[in-house]
């Protein structure tokens, strides 16, 4: 038996679609959560009389009444008007006929012919049409059979979210059950119809009436991988509870096999009333036909709170193969991603001190071009087995803030030294602070032990430091009444000066953890030029900085200016390199600006600029123009001398009433190559969008991926189509916009 009539020539294209979108056998649109208000509770008067109006009225009162002409009964939160009605009072049942008209409970019907007990809601329509306040869902059908107030069986009608008698979208089913108490309408043998179109046919159906999440298929999700191998996906959504759901999906990818995923996620609260969430997601492909191998990969996250003081968490990714991002990937982000840690971690908080304990681990993905290139080798980190930290402060003690700081690590490594560090930062400060200075003094002492294991011929050794700081912090604050374009704004200026002073001491134990920090605003007022913990910087320096505020007159801030140089006293002698010495007597400057300056402009740069050789070290400008919803352009420029130049630019801009362009294009200009596209069209038509577009984007250093998709979407019920471009605008677009904010996925 055919779900369908045999089409015509100009409907064969809406049958290509259902060929591929009817691979599963029953549809379920869950997970759309809808910004309509639910129905509210309903609350029934128990006491409720039924009364009745008409222009004629005969019978016998405690009986029958027969009524003619401008009905009206109502009873409650129901009523009804028609031509000529029959109430039976003894039952409280009206038998109604001609331009009968009900309300019930927010929703509207009309029909021929009606019968209705008004008090438990049971009875039946004939040739009715109907339209629900939920969801402004609204249909016609042969008969609608009101099982009680809640639920109704429509029979042999349709359902749609589309306003007006001939709506662009709709389902026609020969039974539809429309329950508002459990928010579920479920369908017998369904066909969805778009533009008078059959598009998909099930034998079953069910779905939410406000858009709330079920259980159920979801639309199956043609597609292609990262290599543009052509893949289905049939996904099966488990809505456990309110706070957990599981998808699990069977994917068919045409070159390599059948690959099996799950995603898990949950959040809540324990019956004590301690946090907790976690997300895990894993798909398995056995055997792939390409590399004769199993290929997996596993992203699991949890943190909850055991108590209020203690809590726990996990964080751990794997994957089969260094090649497994470049295969399956279909975002710019998890393809770049090559260092998979997996960590597991407790804290205990007290109330001025915490405790953490953590053990991780990396796993490192290379580069499939690493071998013949081995500026691609991607470094892998130290392992801590275990790593506990200890932290205690107290603020204006007698005036006085101290902290303490403490860590111990063992660090191990496959290839490099091994070795124990115990790590102890003690310091103590006294803030001045006034209405427009401030002034803190700050000595701390940075100590250090390490035990370090035998390594290439050498001997296990240990050896220890100790380093004193001292560092004082000021600044002052001036106001003044200005204006920013045109609007009254107050302006500051923010003088500050940081001295800092730490000995000279020679470090030559391994480097664990640490690095060179990125020079910027964060670290130009830090006592430590490094990241981490294995070298203390020797200084002698004074850092020198302006910012300058626009505010509001409510306190917000509209734009921040910032100009910044650290000046060096002594020559730096502490390096990563032991060899190496910096003789710089100032470093280079740093200058900013950022803030939403206007209603639609938004500003985000940075420059870091080198005096001695004239020459920009690194910059960043972003521009964001939005004058009004679904309206967004961003322009972003990112350079860092001799590592990268790139150029970005993406926007949502309507291109007429109901047709959207969407794109993105990032450009290496230092490579002369393109490193991510996206072209794209919406169309909104109020009850349903239609997406279309492609991306292409670099998943290895000398590889990329190219995916097609379109996807059209019927508000209140699913979406159909190939990929998920609504997930792939929104990532690559700052302030992209879904065209139908009432649905959510």
């Amino acid at each position: 038996m055919s779900w369908f009539s045999a089409p015509n020539n100009k409907q064969r294209w809406a049958f290509a679609l259902t060929a591929i979108a009817a691979a599963s056998a029953t549809v379920c649109a869950h997970a759309q959560t809808t910004q309509h208000a639910k129905r509210p509770p309903r609350v029934e008067d128990k006491n409720a009389v039924t009364t009745v109006r008409a222009e004629d009225i005969s019978g016998r009162p405690e009986r029958e009444i027969n009524l003619d002409r401008d009905v009206e009964v109502v009873h409650d939160k129901t009523r009804m008007t028609a031509d000529t009605a029959c109430f039976r009072q003894v039952e409280d049942e009206v038998e109604a006929k001609g331009n009968v008209r009900l309300w019930r409970w927010g929703d509207y019907y009309t029909a021929d012919e009606l019968k209705l007990n008004m008090e438990t809601g049971k009875g039946y329509m004939l040739q009715p049409t109907y339209k629900m306040e939920v969801n402004n869902a609204q249909g016609k059908a042969r008969r609608i059979d009101f099982i009680n107030e809640e639920e109704a069986l429509v029979s042999d009608g349709t359902y749609s979210t589309c306003q007006g008698p001939n709506p662009d979208w709709y389902l026609r089913s020969s039974t539809l059950n429309l329950d508002t108490g459990r928010d579920v309408g479920t369908a017998g043998t369904t066909i969805v119809y778009f533009k008078d179109v059959p598009l998909i046919g099930t034998p079953g159906l069910s779905f939410s009436l406000s858009g709330a999440r079920r259980s159920g298929w979801l639309p199956p999700i043609p597609g292609f991988g990262s290599k543009g191998a052509a893949e289905i996906t049939v996904p099966y959504y488990f809505n456990i509870a309110p706070n957990r759901d599981l998808t699990l999906y069977p994917r068919i990818i045409s070159r390599r096999g059948i690959q099996l995923g799950a995603v898990g996620r949950y959040i809540g609260e324990t019956d004590e009333g301690n946090y907790y969430e976690g997300k895990t997601s894993f798909e398995y492909l056995p055997h792939d036909r390409q590399t004769g191998t199993d290929r997996w990969q596993i992203n699991t996250q949890h943190t909850q709170a055991l108590t209020k003081e203690w809590s726990y968490g996990w964080n751990a990714r794997a994957a089969s193969d260094d090649n497994y991002p470049n295969d399956f990937s279909k975002t710019v982000s998890s393809s770049a991603e090559r260092q998979l840690l997996r960590e597991l971690r407790t804290d205990y908080r007290g109330e001025y001190w915490s405790l953490t304990a953590r053990a991780n681990r990396y796993q490192v993905l290379q580069d499939p071009d690493s071998v013949t290139n081995p500026s691609l080798t991607v470094e892998r980190p130290y392992d801590r087995l275990p790593s506990i930290n200890f932290r205690a402060a107290r603020y204006d003690v007698a005036g006085f803030d101290w902290e303490f700081n403490s860590e111990l690590t063992r660090f191990s490594h496959p290839t490099l030294i091994n070795g124990n560090r115990m790590v102890a930062v003690p310091q103590v400060s006294y803030p001045v602070i006034g209405a427009s200075y401030f002034i803190t003094p700050k000595l701390m002492v940075n100590a250090a032990a390490y035990q370090l294991d035998a390594y290439q011929g050498t001997e296990s050794r240990s050896t220890s430091r100790a380093i004193p700081t001292f560092s004082v912090d000021s600044g002052l604050e001036f106001e003044r009444e200005s204006k920013l374009f045109g609007r009254a704004m107050t302006q500051t200026l923010e003088p500050r000066l940081f001295y800092v002073y730490t000995p000279y001491k020679r470090q030559d134990n391994p480097l664990f953890d640490t690095a060179e920090a990125t020079f910027n605003f964060t670290q130009i007022f830090s006592e430590n030029r490094f990241v981490g913990s294995d070298r203390v910087s020797d200084a002698n320096q004074i850092t020198a900085a302006v910012v300058s505020r626009f505010l509001e007159a409510n306190g917000a801030e509209r734009l921040r200016l910032a100009f910044g140089q650290r000046f060096y006293l002594n020559d730096q002698r502490v390096q990563l390199d032991p060899n190496a010495e910096k003789k710089d007597s100032r470093s280079d400057i740093l200058a900013a600006a950022t803030g939403r300056i206007s209603e639609t402009w938004a500003v985000d740069s940075a420059v870091q600029y080198n005096p001695h050789d004239s020459k920009v070290v690194s910059s960043n400008l972003t521009l964001q123009f939005q004058p009004g919803p679904k309206k967004v352009f961003n322009a972003g420029y990112r350079y860092l001398r001799d590592s990268f130049k790139n150029a970005d630019f993406s926007s949502q801009w309507p291109l007429s009433d109901r047709w959207f362009g969407v794109g993105r294009v990032s450009y290496s200009l230092k490579d002369h190559k393109v490193l991510d596209t996206l072209i794209g069209l919406e169309y909104n038509c109020e009850c349903w969008v239609f997406r279309m577009g492609a991306q292409r984007f670099v998943t290895t250093a000398n590889k990329t991926s190219t995916q097609i998709f379109f996807q059209l979407e019927l508000n209140g019920l699913s979406k159909f189509g190939i990929g998920n471009p609504l997930e792939v605008m929104k990532n690559s677009i700052p302030g992209y916009q879904r065209l139908n904010e009432g649905y959510r996925r």
